[in-house]
């Protein structure tokens, strides 16, 4: 997890310096609108049910926790590791870039402070290229 100082010098969490539940659904509804309207995304889109509001649920849900929210959607999902509940997908190098270049513009469209954007971006990277590289090695 990503650990934040505050101006007085105490830790808080990615979560609450994001500014909580409000902002991670914004930045998580703008990853999907994103997804679903931007052209470049269409191979992402592709990969998904047609209807996306359990994924914004689920990933809202995800990002709370792991950004040391409320960690309801780790209780709800016991044992379920991110890696292995995409495994299945037929992820590639390209889908991973689209999945971390939408993210990333839904972190700066959605006003996110540029320093834990970046800090978040570099984690989405490298998930995602272990998400790749994992169905490379399947599909081999």
């Amino acid at each position: 997890m990503i650990v934040c100082m505050s101006e007085s010098g105490t830790s808080t969490t990615p979560y609450d310096s994001l500014g909580g539940e409000a902002a991670v659904r914004r930045f998580v509804d703008r990853f999907y609108d994103l997804m679903e309207s931007e052209p470049e995304y269409s191979a992402l889109r592709a990969m998904h049910a047609p209807d996306l509001a359990p994924m914004r649920r689920s990933l809202a849900g995800f990002l709370t926790g792991w950004l040391g929210g409320p960690r309801q959607w780790f209780e709800e999902n016991v044992g379920v590791c991110v890696m292995s509940a995409h495994a299945a997908l037929p992820i590639t190098a390209e889908t991973s870039r689209q999945w971390t270049d939408a993210m990333a513009r839904a972190l700066t469209e959605s006003n996110i402070d540029a320093d834990l954007a970046a800090r978040m971006n570099d984690a989405f990277e490298k998930m995602a290229g272990g998400m790749s590289r994992m169905a490379a090695n399947r599909d081999n």
